[in-house]
Parts: structure tokens; C-alpha cells; sequence
């Protein structure tokens, strides 16, 4: 399932005080893969994570790619995987950022990604 280019990104730890509800990891989120598209070559997300996790993944533009992926004595957990332009689209929340998603992604992709 491995992709080419792709980066680990559910290793995010927010101490208890930071956590304010999914805007909060959102906001995250979004600098994290900005600061991953400036200095890497990323093309493909993933992460493995709870079934409630994978849910609130999805609104971040990720889709389960192997529900149950693994099992220990603390539950089941799913792979999650998303590609740059719909995580980016999905995470990008003021109209700022929305236009500088439309335009990095113009520029990676060209044409081809119009929405």
C-alpha cells in the first residue's frame, strides 16, 4: 500500500492544554503539510490511527485504505491514506489560504488538478 512519496502524519501530539476540538488539529495539520510541501518532495499521506480517528481523518480529505489494519488489546486500528491536492484543498480553511492551496497546486500540477 506504500506510496511514492509518501510521509507518515499521525504522529501529532498536542499537549491537553492546546487541544480545543478539530479546528485545533486542523490548524495543525494544515502548517504541518505546508512546512512539508516547502521542504520535501510529499506527494501521498498516511497514517494508521482508531476507527473514531479514521472518521475525523476523512474530513481532512483522507479515505481508509485497510479498515482493521492491525489489532492489539487496546482496539483496531485503520490505515488512512490522502494525496497532497485533497488533503491540502481539505485543510486549507480561510479564503487566504484556499487561494494559496489553488496556486501551489496550479504551479505542482498545472492544469491538469483544476478543480
Amino acid at each position: 500500500m506504500l506510496c511514492s512519496r509518501a510521509w507518515e502524519v499521525g504522529r501529532l501530539v498536542l499537549a491537553s492544554r492546546y487541544r480545543s476540538g478539530p479546528d485545533a488539529l486542523k490548524r495543525c495539520l494544515y502548517l504541518t503539510l505546508v512546512y512539508l510541501l516547502a521542504n520535501t518532495d510529499v506527494e501521498n499521506l498516511f497514517a494508521s490511527c482508531t476507527p473514531v480517528l479514521s472518521r475525523l481523518y476523512r474530513r481532512f480529505g483522507f479515505s481508509v485504505a485497510v479498515k482493521d489494519a492491525s489489532c492489539d488489546a487496546e482496539g483496531s486500528y485503520s490505515l488512512i491514506h490522502g494525496t497532497v491536492p485533497s488533503v491540502l484543498r481539505a485543510l486549507a480553511g480561510t479564503d487566504a489560504e484556499k487561494r494559496a492551496a489553488e496556486d501551489f497546486l496550479a504551479h505542482r500540477y498545472g492544469e491538469a488538478l483544476a478543480c
